[in-house]
């Protein structure tokens, strides 16, 4: 095959050898009629020339032509280096001054002027082919336009509007081999719960979170918003409910949680609300975790369980004692902080945390001061941090229950933390969110969204439980977190994992690293082309071949700009979707929605709380234990 093939390359040289020279002579021969026709003499061959049915101008333009095809037709070293305009403007310069110089024939016809056309053809021809053979050494790399490969990693994305009566729809556009287009991103089936992922400035809020509450408030959602940086998220959610309540048959009670300025009043630990004493246990595991998070990846070990178990014995009591009218938060506090032989003695009187208590009361009968304060110190320090007036006037009120999709009191609540108070107030509204958890995941409720930003800043156990269980309670759940080493540190890796991989509908903005893997792994890959060049001494062979390559690379994911997002949305049987996987830029109508929030109403202050009522209440919830303990001593 070798050999055959160096024939065909020797043959085509030959070929092109002799084209090159039937050009020279046609143009000799064009040089020659000319200066035979001018100087007025017979030279030799003129009697032949004359009968050529080919006359001066024809040889003219096929000797140009068949020297250019000559050029087209030729194997030449191919220059990445060769300067393409300079190569044109020689050809382009080279061809017209070849076609114009019988313009130098208009002079007065002397001898003098046909040398001078003749050599300044044979000029204008000489760089014509030169810029010719020039130019066919250039090689035109394609990969060059597209170093970062942007072109070949675009694909097909939903350009339809799917919407249902829980859609959540966003207006996007995206790049097709270089073309703009229109697409959304449907969120069709929410309660499979949604994952928002980005670092600080990604967007989350102002371009997902925001329209899952405009959305939902307009379908007819209770909703519980845990607002991370009160009050972004809830003065949108306070004004969207004033324009669409006429959405829902019975119009939904707007409540706020906040420790810093009080609004509503309300108790997590409703003695109504627990009916057995694993309600207890929950609501004892959450906040002793929530104060303690490093605990969160020790859990079964015995210096953790034993504070754990200890609150647990103190709701419990306070929830059995005279039908709970003492059992808040605060009442736990308080009671957890008198001596050993008073404690033990008031907590022995309820037989249904005897189990509970008995080990604390052994350590103490038997004198083993050492381990009892290992076990109870801990949750006696942290539970301390709590105490506060302003936290005990709002958690030992009733204003509202926590029930938020109860058909008959449908309610939208917002509870705001504080960024320089997060730790102790993220494990109070911990505690409201395990009982908000544990009232809605109930069958024959309405629909109901609720929306966590900045996620990691709580703790909340059991989120995966949730999300695999609420959804056939039309519960649909969103989770907006910065990084997943960052729920990772919070949660621990198990828990960490889990939360990332149950989710059904994904959206990230910017993201580095582990995170940025993760998902690019998650999103799979698409059939790319891949094309190489291999220069040789004479010619450049190309090939072109195609391969699986991730659809979005992670190194894509770590350079997103703001408002620009990768994900993956999950369909149901009733509205399925091709191209679930996406790579596009959100529209916002910025100018709308700043026009929007300027005409935003502050929430409305509820009620006027002086400094006094509130030191009232704390001194109130101690004389209350002084009177359960009294009580118990004159009832022996």
């Amino acid at each position: 095959m070798g050999a055959g093939t160096g024939e065909n390359e020797q043959g085509l040289r030959q070929v092109m050898d002799m084209t090159r020279l039937i050009s020279v002579i046609m143009l000799l021969l064009h040089f020659y009629m000319l200066w035979n026709e001018n100087s007025g003499e017979e030279f030799l061959l003129s009697e032949f020339l004359l009968r050529l049915p080919l006359g001066p101008d024809t040889l003219k333009q096929f000797s140009i032509g068949t020297a250019l095809l000559c050029v087209a037709g030729s194997s030449v070293k191919k220059d990445r280096t060769s300067s393409v305009r300079m190569d044109c403007i020689c050809l382009a310069s080279g061809a017209a001054g070849y076609f114009s110089s019988h313009l130098l024939l208009q002079l007065v016809l002397t001898i003098n002027v046909v040398y001078v056309y003749i050599a300044a053809t044979s000029v204008f021809y000489l760089m014509a082919i030169s810029g010719a053979t020039r130019l066919a050494r250039f090689i035109k790399l394609e990969l060059r336009r597209d170093i970062f490969n942007e072109e070949n990693e675009t694909f097909p994305q939903e350009e339809r509007l799917l919407q249902n009566e829980y859609s959540i729809n966003l207006p996007a556009k995206y790049y097709l081999y270089g073309k703009e287009r229109r697409s959304w991103i449907n969120f069709i089936n929410p309660f499979r719960s949604l994952l928002v992922i980005g670092t600080p400035g990604a967007g989350k809020s102002y371009f997902i979170i925001r329209h899952v509450i405009t959305q939902h408030i307009e379908k007819g959602f209770s909703m519980f918003i845990y607002d991370f940086k009160y009050d972004d998220l809830s003065r949108i959610a306070y004004n969207t409910l004033n324009r669409f309540n006429s959405g829902y048959r019975i119009r939904p009670q707007f409540y706020v949680i906040n420790f810093d300025v009080v609004y509503h009043r309300c108790n997590p630990l409703a003695p109504e609300t627990m009916d057995d004493i694993t309600d207890a246990t929950e609501s004892s595991r959450t906040i002793m975790l929530g104060l303690n998070r490093d605990w969160i990846k020790k859990q079964g070990d015995f210096f953790v369980e034993s504070p754990i178990n200890f609150v647990t014995a103190i709701i419990w009591f306070l929830k059995k004692f005279q039908k709970g009218i003492y059992c808040t938060l605060p009442h736990v506090i308080e009671l957890m902080q008198l001596d050993y032989p008073t404690l033990f003695g008031v907590l022995k009187t309820e037989p249904e945390i005897e189990v509970l208590i008995n080990p604390f009361e052994s350590a103490f009968r038997n004198e083993a001061m050492e381990q009892l304060e290992g076990q109870v110190a801990s949750a006696k320090i942290g539970m301390a941090r709590l105490s506060s007036p302003q936290l005990y006037y709002v958690l030992s009120g009733n204003d509202f229950t926590l029930d938020i999709n109860n058909p008959a009191e449908p309610k939208i609540v917002c509870m705001g933390n504080n960024p320089q108070k997060q730790q102790i107030y993220g494990a109070v509204l911990s505690l409201y969110i395990t009982r908000v958890i544990k009232l809605i995941n109930r069958k024959h409720q309405m629909k109901s969204s609720l929306i966590f930003d900045e996620f990691p800043t709580i703790y909340f156990n059991g989120i995966d439980n949730l999300i695999a269980t609420a959804r056939a309670n039309k519960v649909a759940t969103t989770l907006a977190v910065q990084d997943y080493s960052q729920l990772k540190k919070d949660y621990g890796r198990d828990q960490a994992e889990v939360i990332m991989n149950v989710v059904g509908n994904v959206i990230s903005g910017q993201v580095t690293g582990e995170t940025a893997k993760s998902l690019s792994e998650r999103f799979g890959k698409i059939v790319q082309q891949r094309q190489s060049i291999s220069l040789s001494s004479a010619d450049a062979t190309r090939s072109t071949s195609t391969q699986l390559e991730a659809a979005i690379p992670a190194s894509k994911i770590s350079t997103l700009s703001s408002g620009e997002f990768v994900g993956m949305v999950a369909d149901d049987p009733q509205q399925q979707i091709k191209h679930k996987i996406f790579h596009c830029s959100i529209l916002n109508d910025h100018i709308a929605i700043a026009d929007l929030d300027r005409s935003f109403a502050p929430i409305p202050k509820v009620r006027t709380t002086s400094q006094q009522e509130i030191l009232d209440n704390y001194y109130r919830i101690k004389e209350d234990i002084r009177q359960i303990v009294n009580q118990l001593k004159n009832g022996k």
